[in-house]
């Protein structure tokens, strides 16, 4: 029974993440998530007391697949320092991948930053957590050097979310597979700006 729920949950969610993504948010009513889902209201509100706590679901699910990309990237056995390139250009491209499935920045899905931001706050949470442990291994290892991982590992965070608009908007790509992106990122954030 209780895999039925979760079942249902996760189909209303989705449901309700296509429905924001072609209509919006503000078009979107729960009666049209419970007739597009071909479940009834009552069925709806078992799960979620308004279409605030649903949208709110959308986005946690929708960053739970930025979760498995980057846990991806952790656990892979290779230096630190690939592995921090490997996450930046991992979390660009999923979050790239997630504003597409769902419409764009100027959609009205993505308009209430402030929401996005507040449910995101665990996602960032759990990446500088990620990003400490690639600069400690990559501290313990000899191959960085650094004074303060747990701030270098913010600061990093932060470059990396600055990165994401122009991602997404295509004004700046970035890819993994080549070989001068990687070169870009890497004396960037490894040899910084300074001539040694």
């Amino acid at each position: 029974m209780a895999l039925a729920i979760s079942k249902t949950k996760k189909d209303l969610i989705d449901v309700a993440r296509q429905l924001f993504a072609k209509k919006g948010v503000e078009n979107t009513t729960m009666n049209d998530i419970a007739e597009a889902s071909h479940r009834g209201r009552r069925t709806l509100y078992t799960y979620f007391r308004s279409k605030q706590d649903i949208y709110k679901a959308v986005i946690e699910s929708e960053l739970s697949v930025l979760y498995a990309r980057l846990e991806e990237v952790v656990r892979r056995e290779i230096r630190a320092d690939e592995k921090l390139l490997l996450l930046a250009f991992t979390r660009l491209n999923a979050i790239k991948e997630v504003v597409t499935r769902n419409g764009t920045l100027r959609a009205d899905f993505f308009r209430d930053i402030w929401q996005v931001e507040n449910v995101r706050k665990e996602f960032d949470k759990n990446e500088i957590h990620y990003l400490e442990s690639i600069l400690q291994d990559g501290l313990d290892k000899g191959v960085f050097q650094m004074a303060d991982v747990r701030k270098t590992a913010e600061l990093l965070h932060y470059a990396f979310k600055g990165l994401e608009v122009p991602v997404i908007r295509g004004t700046m790509k970035l890819d993994y597979n080549k070989k001068e992106d990687r070169d870009i990122i890497s004396n960037l954030v490894f040899k910084g700006l300074y001539n040694d």
